[in-house]
């Protein structure tokens, strides 16, 4: 798939620059539409974009479950890199390590102005690096499980704690 959407980037720069300016978009979408890639294209991002919806959706459902160091179920309760792998897990078929740090290692890295909803959001809140993560929402928040005592909730980034503790993003390459 990605080499489909890879195909269509390269055709889009370079069929302006060999084609009169006013006709270009025509006829890359006629070319696409020929080879049946803009169908396909098409439906790898609603594909895309329903998977993080169903994602975001679901983890927003699981808000108000308490936060259980280890934990990685609904009925007992999650801390954070176990409510990240359960939600990918139930929504995306997707496998990703248990802790954090791994599920950064695991992942690729993303600029934050790239953030996208499903994405994974990580912070140092242990003096290490990758030692806590949440999936963002969109809007500058993410849904966790913050810490004992606490349940699942969403957060916003640019509250002062989180926003002095962001170590990156990620993205998850999930199942299509």
């Amino acid at each position: 798939m990605r080499g489909l959407i890879l195909l269509a980037f390269v055709l889009a720069l370079a069929a302006p620059a060999h084609a009169n300016p006013s006709a270009a978009p025509d006829d890359l979408e006629r070319l696409l539409l020929e080879k049946g890639l803009l169908l396909r294209l098409e439906q790898v991002r609603q594909t895309a974009t329903e998977q993080a919806a169903t994602l975001v959706f679901n983890a927003l459902g699981f808000m108000g479950r308490p936060y259980l160091r280890g934990g990685t179920t609904a009925e007992t309760g999650f801390d954070c890199s176990g409510f990240v792998k359960a939600m990918y897990e139930q929504s995306a078929d997707t496998v990703l390590p248990r802790s954090a740090a791994q599920q950064a290692a695991e992942t690729q890295k993303i600029e934050r102005s790239e953030l996208l909803p499903g994405d994974l959001v990580f912070f140092n809140t242990m003096r290490r690096t990758f030692s806590h993560v949440g999936i963002y929402v969109g809007g500058g928040k993410f849904v966790h499980s913050p810490k004992p005592g606490v349940e699942v909730r969403v957060d916003d980034m640019a509250q002062t704690y989180w926003r002095k503790r962001f170590d990156g993003a990620r993205r998850v390459q999930t199942r299509q």
